[in-house]
């Protein structure tokens, strides 16, 4: 009986001391993912690769292009044709000359068809970049929108009874749990100080997690090499949970935005961000 207790002990001793040995490695590769991150900030100074995307996408946005051979700069983002200015932290809102709730995405895929003559099947075909590519037209064009809110509070508009649906159907779908892991939005995104592959995932729940989360996307993502919309974002998200893919200017996409951005009123645009 005692040499069976001391077995079991000396085993569980040796379970608790590898546990340990385990946390520490975790924690080690923890302080090194921050510190890489870290000095790569501190290298790049006040640079951001994304510089250069929003050029892109101040091109695309001034010059003609599709069959009409126009440009987009006579598209209503929400303030007025051609207005850029502000426009990213006012969406996504009601628009009444389509019926609905858009983000920028959907906005701009609309604005290419009527304005331009595009295909539909065209302007979405590709909205997103693998990693390692140039950025896409809608990459682009996204970043050099957001880029011209810099410093605006963000003021997501909720008069309009379909906003305040699209609020709701965004709470909905966050709270939602589906797919075989049984996830939702908030599994990973409603706790203070959570962490998850090492890294902090903030709660969206509360204004000052949600805030400084929406208001750097776009972002340039240095682990991929591209830049990053809130729509791909949303859409990488629903990827992770083993969920069905969200398409770009979907309803549950837009309002799932609308629910973040909301959360996070009040907040200035930072954007285009860095991220890992």
């Amino acid at each position: 009986m005692i040499n069976r207790v001391e077995r079991s002990s000396r085993g569980s001793r040796r379970s608790l001391a590898a546990g340990l040995v385990i946390l520490a490695a975790v924690g080690s590769l923890w302080a090194q993912q921050d510190d890489t991150f870290s000095q790569y900030r501190e290298m790049m100074g006040d640079d951001n690769p994304a510089v250069f995307v929003s050029e892109e996408g101040m091109d695309y946005w001034e010059q003609p292009g599709g069959p009409r051979a126009v440009s987009l700069e006579a598209c209503d983002l929400g303030l007025g044709p051609g207005v850029v200015e502000g426009a990213y932290a006012q969406l996504p809102r009601y628009f009444a000359d389509t019926h609905s709730v858009m983000d920028l995405e959907a906005r701009l895929a609309y604005c290419m068809v009527v304005l331009q003559g595009r295909p539909m099947a065209e302007v979405t075909a590709k909205p997103y970049s693998r990693p390692g590519d140039q950025a896409t037209e809608m990459e682009a064009l996204v970043t050099y929108i957001a880029e011209q809110s810099q410093g605006v509070a963000l003021a997501v508009p909720q008069q309009h009874p379909q906003e305040q649906a699209a609020y709701r159907l965004g709470e909905e779908l966050f709270f939602w749990r589906a797919g075989p892991y049984d996830f939702s939005c908030a599994s990973c995104h409603r706790q203070d100080g959570k962490r998850i592959r090492l890294q902090e995932l903030p709660n969206i729940t509360k204004a000052a997690g949600a805030g400084p989360a929406y208001t750097t996307w776009p972002a340039y993502r240095i682990s991929q090499g591209v830049v990053r919309t809130m729509g791909w974002r949303v859409q990488d998200c629903m990827r992770q949970q083993r969920l069905p893919e969200l398409q770009m200017g979907s309803q549950a996409n837009i309002a799932l935005q609308v629910y973040i951005a909301a959360t996070a009123a009040g907040f200035e645009m930072a954007a285009p961000g860095l991220k890992r």
